[in-house]
Protein backbone atom coordinates (compact mmCIF):
# COMPACT_ATOMS: atom_id res chain seq x y z
CA UNK A 1 0.00 0.00 0.00
CA UNK A 2 1.56 3.51 -1.00
CA UNK A 3 1.98 6.56 1.47
CA UNK A 4 -0.60 8.19 -0.12
CA UNK A 5 -3.90 5.51 0.42
CA UNK A 6 -2.48 5.44 4.35
CA UNK A 7 -5.18 8.38 5.94
CA UNK A 8 -2.95 9.99 8.52
CA UNK A 9 -4.44 10.63 11.98
CA UNK A 10 -3.73 13.00 14.89
CA UNK A 11 -1.60 9.94 16.26
CA UNK A 12 1.09 10.10 14.10
CA UNK A 13 2.25 13.92 15.34
CA UNK A 14 3.19 12.38 18.75
CA UNK A 15 0.68 15.49 20.71
CA UNK A 16 0.81 14.66 24.36
CA UNK A 17 -2.18 13.23 26.25
CA UNK A 18 -4.37 16.68 27.15
CA UNK A 19 -3.80 17.82 23.33
CA UNK A 20 -5.26 14.85 22.12
CA UNK A 21 -8.09 14.99 24.33
CA UNK A 22 -8.78 18.29 23.54
CA UNK A 23 -8.88 17.01 19.74
CA UNK A 24 -11.27 14.19 20.29
CA UNK A 25 -13.51 16.43 22.72
CA UNK A 26 -13.22 18.79 19.39
CA UNK A 27 -14.73 15.63 17.31
CA UNK A 28 -11.32 15.64 14.64
CA UNK A 29 -11.40 12.18 12.97
CA UNK A 30 -8.61 13.54 10.39
CA UNK A 31 -6.54 16.40 9.97
CA UNK A 32 -7.05 18.17 6.86
CA UNK A 33 -4.60 19.01 4.09
CA UNK A 34 -3.34 21.81 5.38
CA UNK A 35 -3.40 20.04 9.10
CA UNK A 36 -1.10 17.56 7.44
CA UNK A 37 1.41 19.36 5.58
CA UNK A 38 1.94 22.37 8.39
CA UNK A 39 1.94 20.78 11.71
CA UNK A 40 5.51 18.42 11.11
CA UNK A 41 7.13 21.46 10.22
CA UNK A 42 5.82 23.99 12.92
CA UNK A 43 6.43 20.88 15.59
CA UNK A 44 10.22 21.19 13.86
CA UNK A 45 10.42 25.06 14.82
CA UNK A 46 10.37 26.18 10.85
CA UNK A 47 9.29 29.43 9.55
CA UNK A 48 6.17 28.60 7.48
CA UNK A 49 4.26 30.13 4.78
CA UNK A 50 0.69 28.39 4.22
CA UNK A 51 -1.83 29.08 1.00
CA UNK A 52 -4.40 27.56 1.74
CA UNK A 53 -8.73 27.89 1.58
CA UNK A 54 -10.67 29.72 4.32
CA UNK A 55 -12.47 26.95 6.31
CA UNK A 56 -9.37 24.22 6.09
CA UNK A 57 -8.60 23.57 9.73
CA UNK A 58 -5.83 26.87 10.03
CA UNK A 59 -6.49 27.43 13.37
CA UNK A 60 -5.90 23.87 14.53
CA UNK A 61 -3.00 23.59 11.95
CA UNK A 62 -0.77 26.56 13.87
CA UNK A 63 -2.41 25.89 17.38
CA UNK A 64 -2.03 22.59 18.44
CA UNK A 65 1.62 21.87 17.50
CA UNK A 66 2.38 25.70 19.28
CA UNK A 67 0.48 24.44 22.31
CA UNK A 68 2.09 20.88 22.23
CA UNK A 69 5.41 22.68 23.49
CA UNK A 70 4.52 25.30 25.84
CA UNK A 71 5.83 25.36 28.87
CA UNK A 72 3.11 27.74 30.61
CA UNK A 73 5.59 29.25 32.71
CA UNK A 74 7.22 32.28 31.04
CA UNK A 75 4.16 34.61 29.50
CA UNK A 76 2.93 34.94 26.12
CA UNK A 77 4.04 31.95 23.62
CA UNK A 78 1.77 32.38 21.06
CA UNK A 79 0.99 35.48 18.88
CA UNK A 80 -1.80 35.28 16.39
CA UNK A 81 -2.41 38.72 14.48
CA UNK A 82 -5.47 38.88 12.70
CA UNK A 83 -7.32 41.52 10.49
CA UNK A 84 -10.85 41.49 12.30
CA UNK A 85 -12.18 41.60 15.88
CA UNK A 86 -14.86 38.70 14.65
CA UNK A 87 -11.95 36.38 13.75
CA UNK A 88 -9.73 37.30 16.48
CA UNK A 89 -12.37 36.12 19.48
CA UNK A 90 -13.11 33.33 17.28
CA UNK A 91 -9.16 32.19 17.15
CA UNK A 92 -9.35 32.61 20.48
CA UNK A 93 -12.34 30.41 21.34
CA UNK A 94 -10.51 27.71 19.14
CA UNK A 95 -7.62 27.86 20.47
CA UNK A 96 -9.32 27.69 24.20
CA UNK A 97 -11.72 24.20 22.87
CA UNK A 98 -9.15 22.42 21.61
CA UNK A 99 -6.23 23.20 24.91
CA UNK A 100 -8.62 23.55 27.97
CA UNK A 101 -7.79 19.84 29.18
CA UNK A 102 -3.49 21.27 28.84
CA UNK A 103 -4.67 23.98 30.51
CA UNK A 104 -4.19 26.49 27.85
CA UNK A 105 -5.33 30.00 28.62
CA UNK A 106 -6.24 32.56 25.93
CA UNK A 107 -6.82 36.13 25.77
CA UNK A 108 -7.72 38.52 22.79
CA UNK A 109 -6.87 42.31 22.49
CA UNK A 110 -8.76 44.32 20.35
CA UNK A 111 -10.52 47.63 19.67
CA UNK A 112 -13.92 48.28 21.03
CA UNK A 113 -13.51 46.97 24.68
CA UNK A 114 -11.82 48.39 27.28
CA UNK A 115 -7.79 48.66 27.90
CA UNK A 116 -8.17 48.10 31.95
CA UNK A 117 -10.10 44.79 31.52
CA UNK A 118 -8.06 43.89 28.41
CA UNK A 119 -4.46 44.22 30.88
CA UNK A 120 -6.35 42.29 33.60
CA UNK A 121 -6.91 39.56 31.41
CA UNK A 122 -3.13 39.79 30.45
CA UNK A 123 -2.00 40.06 33.87
CA UNK A 124 -4.17 37.01 35.05
CA UNK A 125 -1.48 34.93 33.39
CA UNK A 126 -2.14 33.55 29.64
CA UNK A 127 -0.59 31.67 27.17
CA UNK A 128 -2.01 33.09 23.71
CA UNK A 129 -3.03 36.21 22.73
CA UNK A 130 -4.85 37.09 19.93
CA UNK A 131 -5.37 40.57 18.52
CA UNK A 132 -5.94 43.10 15.40
CA UNK A 133 -3.07 45.30 14.37
CA UNK A 134 -4.29 48.97 16.16
CA UNK A 135 -4.83 47.70 19.49
CA UNK A 136 -1.77 45.53 19.34
CA UNK A 137 0.47 47.90 18.01
CA UNK A 138 -0.96 51.00 20.66
CA UNK A 139 -0.09 48.66 24.18
CA UNK A 140 3.23 47.50 22.62
CA UNK A 141 4.32 51.75 21.79
CA UNK A 142 2.89 52.21 25.49
CA UNK A 143 5.01 49.81 27.05
CA UNK A 144 1.30 47.62 28.42
CA UNK A 145 2.66 45.02 26.81
CA UNK A 146 6.30 43.28 27.22
CA UNK A 147 6.76 40.02 24.52
CA UNK A 148 9.95 37.96 24.94
CA UNK A 149 11.78 34.96 23.64
CA UNK A 150 10.45 32.33 23.07
CA UNK A 151 7.59 33.12 20.79
CA UNK A 152 5.40 31.54 17.87
CA UNK A 153 4.00 34.56 15.71
CA UNK A 154 1.13 33.73 13.28
CA UNK A 155 -0.43 36.00 10.57
CA UNK A 156 -3.74 35.05 10.26
CA UNK A 157 -5.63 35.98 6.59
CA UNK A 158 -2.48 38.16 5.53
CA UNK A 159 -3.92 39.43 2.23
CA UNK A 160 -6.93 40.32 3.95
CA UNK A 161 -4.71 42.82 6.13
CA UNK A 162 -3.28 43.82 3.50
CA UNK A 163 -6.23 45.15 1.24
CA UNK A 164 -6.92 47.40 5.31
CA UNK A 165 -3.82 49.09 5.03
CA UNK A 166 -2.66 47.19 8.07
CA UNK A 167 0.53 46.27 6.17
CA UNK A 168 2.70 49.26 7.77
CA UNK A 169 0.82 48.18 11.24
CA UNK A 170 2.57 44.39 10.77
CA UNK A 171 6.02 45.92 9.84
CA UNK A 172 5.81 48.57 12.97
CA UNK A 173 4.51 45.43 15.49
CA UNK A 174 7.64 43.27 14.41
CA UNK A 175 10.10 45.97 15.46
CA UNK A 176 8.47 45.02 19.10
CA UNK A 177 9.12 41.30 18.78
CA UNK A 178 12.39 39.42 19.67
CA UNK A 179 14.39 38.02 16.95
CA UNK A 180 14.36 34.62 18.21
CA UNK A 181 10.92 33.79 17.12
CA UNK A 182 9.38 31.16 14.98
CA UNK A 183 6.90 32.81 12.25
CA UNK A 184 4.10 31.68 10.24
CA UNK A 185 1.94 33.43 7.81
CA UNK A 186 -1.41 31.97 6.32
CA UNK A 187 -3.03 33.35 3.66
CA UNK A 188 -5.51 32.20 1.04
CA UNK A 189 -4.09 33.77 -2.27
CA UNK A 190 -0.35 35.12 -2.24
CA UNK A 191 0.29 38.21 -4.16
CA UNK A 192 3.52 39.89 -4.19
CA UNK A 193 3.19 42.18 -1.55
CA UNK A 194 2.55 39.07 0.97
CA UNK A 195 5.41 37.44 -0.37
CA UNK A 196 7.63 40.51 -0.05
CA UNK A 197 6.63 40.50 3.39
CA UNK A 198 7.16 37.32 4.00
CA UNK A 199 10.58 37.65 2.74
CA UNK A 200 11.42 40.33 5.62
CA UNK A 201 10.03 39.26 8.86
CA UNK A 202 10.42 34.85 8.38
CA UNK A 203 13.90 33.16 8.46
CA UNK A 204 14.00 30.40 5.61
CA UNK A 205 10.60 29.77 5.49
CA UNK A 206 9.35 26.27 4.27
CA UNK A 207 6.21 27.28 1.28
CA UNK A 208 3.03 25.13 1.55
CA UNK A 209 0.36 25.29 -0.84
CA UNK A 210 -2.60 23.39 0.66
CA UNK A 211 -5.17 24.36 -2.35
CA UNK A 212 -5.77 22.81 -5.93
CA UNK A 213 -3.88 23.18 -9.04
CA UNK A 214 -6.42 24.32 -11.53
CA UNK A 215 -8.80 25.20 -8.60
CA UNK A 216 -8.94 28.52 -6.58
CA UNK A 217 -12.23 27.75 -4.55
CA UNK A 218 -13.60 24.99 -2.68
CA UNK A 219 -14.70 22.34 -5.30
CA UNK A 220 -17.38 21.39 -2.88
CA UNK A 221 -19.18 24.85 -3.30
CA UNK A 222 -21.92 24.36 -6.16
CA UNK A 223 -21.49 28.22 -7.70
CA UNK A 224 -24.05 29.91 -9.89
CA UNK A 225 -25.07 33.55 -11.11
CA UNK A 226 -28.55 35.17 -11.90
CA UNK A 227 -28.37 37.89 -14.43
CA UNK A 228 -30.96 40.33 -13.17
CA UNK A 229 -31.61 44.64 -13.89
CA UNK A 230 -30.43 46.38 -10.96
CA UNK A 231 -33.99 47.44 -9.59
CA UNK A 232 -34.69 43.73 -9.56
CA UNK A 233 -32.26 42.94 -6.25
CA UNK A 234 -34.30 42.89 -3.62
CA UNK A 235 -37.38 40.85 -5.37
CA UNK A 236 -34.44 38.65 -6.49
CA UNK A 237 -32.93 37.89 -3.24
CA UNK A 238 -36.38 36.96 -1.83
CA UNK A 239 -37.14 34.59 -4.47
CA UNK A 240 -33.85 32.73 -4.88
CA UNK A 241 -34.49 32.50 -0.75
CA UNK A 242 -37.82 31.24 -1.43
CA UNK A 243 -36.60 28.62 -3.86
CA UNK A 244 -32.82 27.65 -2.45
CA UNK A 245 -34.30 27.53 1.58
CA UNK A 246 -31.33 28.27 2.95
CA UNK A 247 -31.02 26.79 6.55
CA UNK A 248 -27.85 29.26 7.01
CA UNK A 249 -26.77 31.84 5.15
CA UNK A 250 -24.72 34.48 4.48
CA UNK A 251 -25.58 37.63 2.19
CA UNK A 252 -22.50 40.43 0.91
CA UNK A 253 -23.20 43.88 0.34
CA UNK A 254 -20.51 46.55 -0.81
CA UNK A 255 -21.89 48.84 1.71
CA UNK A 256 -23.21 49.43 5.34
CA UNK A 257 -26.42 51.65 4.40
CA UNK A 258 -27.15 48.60 1.96
CA UNK A 259 -26.39 46.17 4.48
CA UNK A 260 -29.37 48.03 7.23
CA UNK A 261 -31.79 48.13 4.10
CA UNK A 262 -31.42 44.96 2.74
CA UNK A 263 -31.98 43.23 6.22
CA UNK A 264 -34.77 45.18 7.60
CA UNK A 265 -36.10 44.37 3.78
CA UNK A 266 -35.95 40.53 5.03
CA UNK A 267 -37.23 40.57 8.05
CA UNK A 268 -40.51 42.67 7.14
CA UNK A 269 -40.82 39.35 4.89
CA UNK A 270 -40.74 37.01 7.64
CA UNK A 271 -36.88 35.96 7.31
CA UNK A 272 -35.05 35.99 10.58
CA UNK A 273 -32.18 37.86 9.60
CA UNK A 274 -29.83 40.64 11.48
CA UNK A 275 -27.12 42.96 9.41
CA UNK A 276 -23.15 43.04 10.67
CA UNK A 277 -21.33 46.10 9.65
CA UNK A 278 -18.16 48.33 10.78
CA UNK A 279 -20.27 51.31 12.21
CA UNK A 280 -22.08 48.53 14.89
CA UNK A 281 -20.72 49.00 18.60
CA UNK A 282 -18.60 45.90 19.28
CA UNK A 283 -20.97 44.21 21.95
CA UNK A 284 -23.80 44.60 19.35
CA UNK A 285 -21.42 42.71 16.58
CA UNK A 286 -20.73 39.89 19.21
CA UNK A 287 -24.44 39.48 19.89
CA UNK A 288 -24.93 39.15 16.37
CA UNK A 289 -22.55 36.57 15.74
CA UNK A 290 -22.93 34.68 18.52
CA UNK A 291 -26.97 34.40 17.62
CA UNK A 292 -25.83 33.39 14.47
CA UNK A 293 -23.45 30.51 15.57
CA UNK A 294 -26.09 29.29 17.70
CA UNK A 295 -28.39 29.43 15.19
CA UNK A 296 -30.86 32.55 16.63
CA UNK A 297 -30.09 33.87 13.03
CA UNK A 298 -30.73 32.51 10.04
CA UNK A 299 -29.56 34.96 7.71
CA UNK A 300 -26.38 36.76 8.31
CA UNK A 301 -26.23 40.59 5.94
CA UNK A 302 -22.94 41.95 5.66
CA UNK A 303 -20.16 43.96 4.23
CA UNK A 304 -16.59 41.99 3.40
CA UNK A 305 -14.81 44.12 6.38
CA UNK A 306 -17.10 42.53 9.07
CA UNK A 307 -17.37 39.32 7.45
CA UNK A 308 -13.70 38.25 7.09
CA UNK A 309 -12.20 35.67 8.27
CA UNK A 310 -15.92 34.02 9.93
CA UNK A 311 -15.47 30.79 10.69
CA UNK A 312 -18.96 29.33 11.42
CA UNK A 313 -19.32 25.43 9.87
CA UNK A 314 -22.83 24.98 8.72
CA UNK A 315 -23.39 28.14 6.70
CA UNK A 316 -25.44 26.30 3.50
CA UNK A 317 -25.47 29.12 1.30
CA UNK A 318 -23.47 32.36 0.29
CA UNK A 319 -25.54 35.22 -1.85
CA UNK A 320 -23.25 38.14 -3.49
CA UNK A 321 -25.89 40.99 -3.12
CA UNK A 322 -23.90 42.17 -5.56
CA UNK A 323 -20.44 41.27 -7.35
CA UNK A 324 -17.64 41.47 -5.96
CA UNK A 325 -14.63 44.10 -7.34
CA UNK A 326 -11.84 41.05 -7.72
CA UNK A 327 -11.49 37.12 -7.62
CA UNK A 328 -9.79 37.48 -4.48
CA UNK A 329 -12.89 38.87 -2.20
CA UNK A 330 -14.87 36.52 -4.66
CA UNK A 331 -13.04 33.27 -3.28
CA UNK A 332 -13.38 35.01 0.30
CA UNK A 333 -16.76 35.25 -0.18
CA UNK A 334 -17.54 31.62 -1.27
CA UNK A 335 -15.36 30.19 1.42
CA UNK A 336 -17.33 30.92 4.14
CA UNK A 337 -19.77 27.72 2.95
CA UNK A 338 -18.71 24.34 1.78
CA UNK A 339 -16.22 24.27 5.44
CA UNK A 340 -15.11 20.99 6.89
CA UNK A 341 -16.11 18.67 4.00
CA UNK A 342 -19.34 20.11 3.73
CA UNK A 343 -21.18 21.07 0.74
CA UNK A 344 -21.95 24.89 -0.01
CA UNK A 345 -23.73 26.87 -2.77
CA UNK A 346 -22.74 30.20 -3.89
CA UNK A 347 -25.10 32.15 -5.45
CA UNK A 348 -23.92 35.84 -7.28
CA UNK A 349 -26.09 38.51 -8.52
CA UNK A 350 -25.21 40.55 -11.78
CA UNK A 351 -26.97 42.63 -14.38
CA UNK A 352 -25.74 42.61 -17.97
CA UNK A 353 -22.87 45.54 -17.56
CA UNK A 354 -21.24 43.07 -15.17
CA UNK A 355 -20.77 40.00 -17.39
CA UNK A 356 -17.05 40.70 -17.94
CA UNK A 357 -16.38 40.70 -14.83
CA UNK A 358 -18.32 37.32 -13.81
CA UNK A 359 -16.33 35.73 -16.79
CA UNK A 360 -12.72 36.93 -15.92
CA UNK A 361 -13.57 35.87 -11.87
CA UNK A 362 -14.83 32.60 -13.46
CA UNK A 363 -11.63 32.63 -15.40
CA UNK A 364 -8.91 33.70 -12.13
CA UNK A 365 -10.76 31.12 -9.67
CA UNK A 366 -10.22 28.31 -12.75
CA UNK A 367 -14.12 27.32 -11.36
CA UNK A 368 -17.27 26.61 -13.56
CA UNK A 369 -20.31 29.76 -12.35
CA UNK A 370 -23.11 28.23 -13.87
CA UNK A 371 -25.76 30.68 -15.30
CA UNK A 372 -29.06 30.34 -13.99
CA UNK A 373 -32.55 31.59 -14.50
CA UNK A 374 -34.53 32.83 -11.14
CA UNK A 375 -37.02 30.59 -10.99
CA UNK A 376 -41.30 31.39 -11.19
CA UNK A 377 -43.51 31.21 -9.32
CA UNK A 378 -44.78 28.20 -10.99
CA UNK A 379 -41.37 26.37 -11.02
CA UNK A 380 -41.24 27.53 -7.43
CA UNK A 381 -44.78 26.05 -6.37
CA UNK A 382 -43.85 23.05 -8.33
CA UNK A 383 -41.12 22.08 -6.47
CA UNK A 384 -42.25 22.57 -3.09
CA UNK A 385 -45.03 20.51 -4.16
CA UNK A 386 -41.23 17.66 -5.13
CA UNK A 387 -39.95 18.23 -1.73
CA UNK A 388 -43.47 17.18 0.15
CA UNK A 389 -43.84 14.13 -1.75
CA UNK A 390 -40.70 13.13 -0.48
CA UNK A 391 -40.75 14.35 2.84
CA UNK A 392 -44.17 12.25 3.12
CA UNK A 393 -42.64 9.09 2.69
CA UNK A 394 -39.41 9.82 4.77
CA UNK A 395 -41.57 11.03 7.85
CA UNK A 396 -42.73 8.90 10.65
CA UNK A 397 -46.19 10.11 12.24
CA UNK A 398 -46.44 10.81 16.10
CA UNK A 399 -49.44 10.59 18.85
CA UNK A 400 -51.05 14.08 18.03
CA UNK A 401 -51.54 12.85 14.26
CA UNK A 402 -53.08 9.95 14.39
CA UNK A 403 -55.27 11.32 17.35
CA UNK A 404 -56.31 14.31 14.90
CA UNK A 405 -56.69 12.02 11.95
CA UNK A 406 -59.22 10.11 14.29
CA UNK A 407 -60.69 12.90 15.24
CA UNK A 408 -61.59 13.97 11.63
CA UNK A 409 -62.59 11.10 10.62
CA UNK A 410 -65.95 11.22 11.76
CA UNK A 411 -66.83 14.13 9.99
CA UNK A 412 -64.83 13.53 6.82
CA UNK A 413 -63.50 10.59 4.54
CA UNK A 414 -59.29 10.42 4.71
CA UNK A 415 -58.85 11.28 1.24
CA UNK A 416 -60.32 14.89 2.16
CA UNK A 417 -58.67 15.38 4.93
CA UNK A 418 -55.38 14.27 2.99
CA UNK A 419 -56.30 17.13 0.47
CA UNK A 420 -57.43 19.93 2.93
CA UNK A 421 -54.02 18.81 5.18
CA UNK A 422 -51.48 19.48 1.58
CA UNK A 423 -53.13 22.68 0.47
CA UNK A 424 -52.45 24.30 4.39
CA UNK A 425 -49.22 23.35 4.06
CA UNK A 426 -48.68 24.38 0.23
CA UNK A 427 -50.23 27.82 1.03
CA UNK A 428 -48.24 28.37 4.24
CA UNK A 429 -45.00 29.90 2.63
CA UNK A 430 -47.06 32.04 -0.43
CA UNK A 431 -44.35 32.66 -3.01
CA UNK A 432 -45.38 36.84 -4.07
CA UNK A 433 -43.96 39.29 -6.44
CA UNK A 434 -43.91 39.25 -10.34
CA UNK A 435 -43.80 35.69 -11.95
CA UNK A 436 -40.67 36.98 -14.08
CA UNK A 437 -37.82 38.34 -12.23
CA UNK A 438 -34.31 38.67 -14.51
CA UNK A 439 -33.88 37.51 -17.90
CA UNK A 440 -35.16 34.98 -19.74
CA UNK A 441 -33.29 31.22 -20.60
CA UNK A 442 -33.57 32.93 -24.55
CA UNK A 443 -32.65 36.57 -23.79
CA UNK A 444 -29.77 34.67 -22.23
CA UNK A 445 -28.66 32.67 -24.85
CA UNK A 446 -28.96 35.44 -26.91
CA UNK A 447 -26.61 37.77 -24.87
CA UNK A 448 -24.41 34.77 -24.57
CA UNK A 449 -24.12 35.05 -28.48
CA UNK A 450 -23.58 38.07 -28.70
CA UNK A 451 -20.60 38.73 -26.07
CA UNK A 452 -18.81 35.74 -28.21
CA UNK A 453 -19.42 37.38 -31.32
CA UNK A 454 -17.92 41.10 -30.01
CA UNK A 455 -15.35 39.24 -28.14
CA UNK A 456 -14.23 37.04 -31.26
CA UNK A 457 -14.37 40.36 -33.05
CA UNK A 458 -12.24 42.11 -30.99
CA UNK A 459 -9.50 39.03 -31.06
CA UNK A 460 -9.92 38.97 -34.68
CA UNK A 461 -8.79 42.77 -35.19
CA UNK A 462 -6.37 42.55 -32.64
CA UNK A 463 -4.89 39.63 -34.42
CA UNK A 464 -4.90 41.75 -37.86
CA UNK A 465 -2.93 44.78 -36.13
CA UNK A 466 -0.93 42.97 -34.13
CA UNK A 467 -0.53 39.35 -35.16
CA UNK A 468 2.50 37.18 -35.19
CA UNK A 469 4.37 35.92 -38.58
CA UNK A 470 1.66 35.53 -41.35
CA UNK A 471 3.98 34.69 -44.27
CA UNK A 472 5.11 36.10 -47.46
CA UNK A 473 1.53 37.15 -48.52
CA UNK A 474 1.20 39.35 -45.48
CA UNK A 475 5.06 40.73 -46.46
CA UNK A 476 3.40 41.65 -49.85
CA UNK A 477 0.58 43.21 -48.82
CA UNK A 478 2.21 45.65 -46.36
CA UNK A 479 4.86 46.60 -48.91
CA UNK A 480 1.62 47.71 -51.17
CA UNK A 481 0.52 49.38 -48.50
CA UNK A 482 3.76 51.20 -47.46
CA UNK A 483 4.23 51.92 -50.99
CA UNK A 484 0.27 53.54 -51.27
CA UNK A 485 1.12 55.55 -48.24
CA UNK A 486 4.67 57.25 -49.88
CA UNK A 487 2.30 57.86 -53.13
CA UNK A 488 -0.60 59.48 -50.97
CA UNK A 489 1.71 61.63 -49.10
CA UNK A 490 3.52 62.44 -52.30
CA UNK A 491 -0.18 63.93 -53.73
CA UNK A 492 -0.63 65.61 -50.66
CA UNK A 493 2.79 67.34 -51.00
CA UNK A 494 1.48 68.47 -54.43
CA UNK A 495 -1.46 69.43 -53.25
CA UNK A 496 -0.67 71.83 -50.71
CA UNK A 497 2.20 73.77 -53.15
CA UNK A 498 -0.23 74.11 -55.74
CA UNK A 499 -3.42 75.25 -53.42
CA UNK A 500 0.21 78.05 -51.81
CA UNK A 501 0.84 79.17 -55.47
CA UNK A 502 -3.19 79.75 -56.21
CA UNK A 503 -3.25 81.81 -53.24
CA UNK A 504 -0.01 83.73 -54.07
CA UNK A 505 -1.50 84.64 -57.28
CA UNK A 506 -4.53 85.78 -56.23
CA UNK A 507 -3.26 88.58 -54.21
CA UNK A 508 -2.10 90.45 -57.34
CA UNK A 509 -5.92 90.03 -58.39
CA UNK A 510 -7.67 91.92 -55.73
CA UNK A 511 -9.31 95.40 -55.69
CA UNK A 512 -7.05 98.38 -54.10
CA UNK A 513 -8.65 98.76 -50.83
CA UNK A 514 -8.52 95.08 -50.76
CA UNK A 515 -4.96 94.90 -51.49
CA UNK A 516 -3.86 97.03 -48.69
CA UNK A 517 -4.54 93.85 -46.54
CA UNK A 518 -1.34 92.38 -48.47
CA UNK A 519 0.37 95.60 -49.04
CA UNK A 520 0.05 98.04 -46.10
CA UNK A 521 1.00 101.55 -46.57
CA UNK A 522 5.21 102.19 -45.53
CA UNK A 523 5.77 104.23 -42.74
CA UNK A 524 7.45 108.00 -42.90
CA UNK A 525 11.28 107.88 -42.66
CA UNK A 526 10.91 110.23 -39.06
CA UNK A 527 9.46 106.67 -37.95
CA UNK A 528 12.89 105.42 -38.18
CA UNK A 529 14.78 107.98 -36.14
CA UNK A 530 12.22 106.96 -33.11
CA UNK A 531 13.78 104.70 -30.25
CA UNK A 532 12.29 100.91 -30.11
CA UNK A 533 10.07 100.08 -27.56
CA UNK A 534 11.73 96.76 -27.51
CA UNK A 535 15.54 97.97 -27.50
CA UNK A 536 16.78 97.31 -24.21
CA UNK A 537 19.23 100.57 -24.67
CA UNK A 538 16.18 103.10 -25.42
CA UNK A 539 15.43 105.82 -22.32
CA UNK A 540 11.81 104.15 -22.21
CA UNK A 541 13.57 100.75 -21.38
CA UNK A 542 15.55 102.01 -18.92
CA UNK A 543 14.69 101.76 -15.23
CA UNK A 544 13.96 104.61 -13.52
CA UNK A 545 16.36 105.12 -11.39
CA UNK A 546 18.81 104.49 -14.13
CA UNK A 547 17.19 107.75 -15.89
CA UNK A 548 17.14 109.85 -13.11
CA UNK A 549 20.91 109.81 -12.73
CA UNK A 550 21.43 110.61 -16.65
CA UNK A 551 19.55 113.46 -15.98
Amino acid sequence: MTKETVPCSFDSFGFNKEIMKGISTAGFKVPSPVQEQVMPLILEGRDVIAQSHTGTGKTAAFGLPAMNSMQKSIGIELLVITPTRELAAQISDEIFRLGKFAGIRTCTILGGHSYSRQLRQLESGVQVLSATPGRLLDMLKSGKIALTAPLSVVLDEADEMLDMGFLDDIMEIFEFLPQERQTMLFSATMPPQIRRLAGKILDNPEFIKAISTDNSTNVDIDQSYYVIQEQERELAAIRLMEALDPEKAIVFCRTKLEVDKLSTYLGARGYNAKGLHGDMEQPQRNQVMTSFRNGMIDILVATDVAARGLDVADVTHVFNYHIPFDAKSYIHRVGRTGRAGQKGKAVTLVTPSEFRTIQRIEKSVGSTIKLKVIPTISSIREEKRKRLSGEVFEYTPGTDGINLIEALEEEMDVRSIAVILASMLLDADKTTGPDQIGYTEETLRKMLRREKDSYRNRSGSRGRDRGGYRGRRDSRDRDNRDRDNRDRDNRDRDNRKKRSDEKSDSKFDKKPSERSRYFPKKKNDESKNKPDRKDKFSKRSRPKNNRKKND
